[in-house]
C-alpha cells in the first residue's frame, strides 16, 4: 500500500444500517474520550489485543463483520473507534497513537482502517486529508460503504463538515508490537466518558 487505498461497497447495506443503530443505541457512545483534536465529535473506544478478538465479538456482535475484513494478519493490537461528526465538528491534523496513554514509547500504528458507515445527502466538508511532513498525499470525499485503509505514520485531519446531518465513521488503528510493548496494553478494555459519568455519580 502506498500511503492510502479505498474498497469500495465493502458490505451488504443491510449491515450498514445494523451498525448504525446498535452504535447509536450503545451506552458507551457519548462525548468523545478522544484529545481536543477531536472537536465536537461523539464515540468510545475498544482497546484490545488480538489475543481477546474472540471477547470483543461478544461484547459487541456488529463490529465482527468489520474486524473480519479490516484487520491486518500480522498487527496484534487495535484502538477501534466509531467516530461521529456532526455540522461545525472537526478533527485537527494529528498521527494517531492512541495506545500511548499505556505505552509512552509506541510508534504509530502501520495501518489505519476507516469504514464510512453514514454520511449526511450533499455532504459540504468532513474530507479526510492525508499529509506526509512535506506535502499533501490525499483528501478522500466520504462514501457510504467505503473502506479506507492508510498509513498509519501519516499525518491527517477531517475538515470541518459544513451540513447538517451525522457522518459516522468505524476507525481501527492497527499496531505490530514487540512482547515487552504487549505486557503494557490491556487485554480488553473500553475507554468511554459514559463510563467515567457513571462512575463519577456512584461516588
Amino acid at each position: 500500500m502506498k500511503h492510502y487505498q479505498q474498497q469500495p461497497n465493502a458490505f451488504p447495506n443491510d449491515y450498514l444500517n445494523n451498525l448504525w443503530g446498535e452504535i447509536q443505541a450503545c451506552p458507551y457512545f457519548a462525548i468523545n474520550n478522544l484529545n481536543r483534536d477531536f472537536v465536537c465529535t461523539k464515540g468510545f473506544s475498544v482497546v484490545f489485543q488480538r489475543s481477546h478478538l474472540t471477547q470483543v465479538e461478544q461484547q459487541f456482535p456488529y463490529f465482527k463483520p468489520y474486524l473480519d475484513l479490516a484487520l491486518q494478519p500480522h498487527c496484534n493490537a487495535f484502538y477501534l473507534n466509531p467516530l461521529q461528526l456532526k455540522e461545525g465538528s472537526r478533527v485537527d491534523p494529528h498521527i494517531d497513537r492512541s495506545l500511548r496513554s499505556y505505552c509512552k514509547t509506541i510508534e504509530p500504528p502501520l495501518v489505519v482502517s476507516v469504514l464510512y458507515v453514514r454520511v449526511p445527502t450533499n455532504l459540504e466538508g468532513g474530507e479526510l486529508v492525508l499529509r506526509s511532513p512535506k506535502r499533501q498525499l490525499g483528501q478522500i470525499k466520504p462514501q457510504v460503504n467505503t473502506l479506507v485503509y492508510f498509513q498509519g505514520d501519516l499525518t491527517h485531519s477531517v475538515n470541518a463538515v459544513k451540513t447538517p446531518g451525522n457522518r459516522l465513521s468505524l476507525v481501527c488503528e492497527q499496531y505490530s508490537l514487540t512482547e515487552v510493548e504487549l505486557q503494557e496494553i490491556p487485554p480488553f478494555i473500553v475507554e468511554s466518558r459514559a463510563v467515567q459519568s457513571a462512575k463519577k455519580q456512584r461516588k
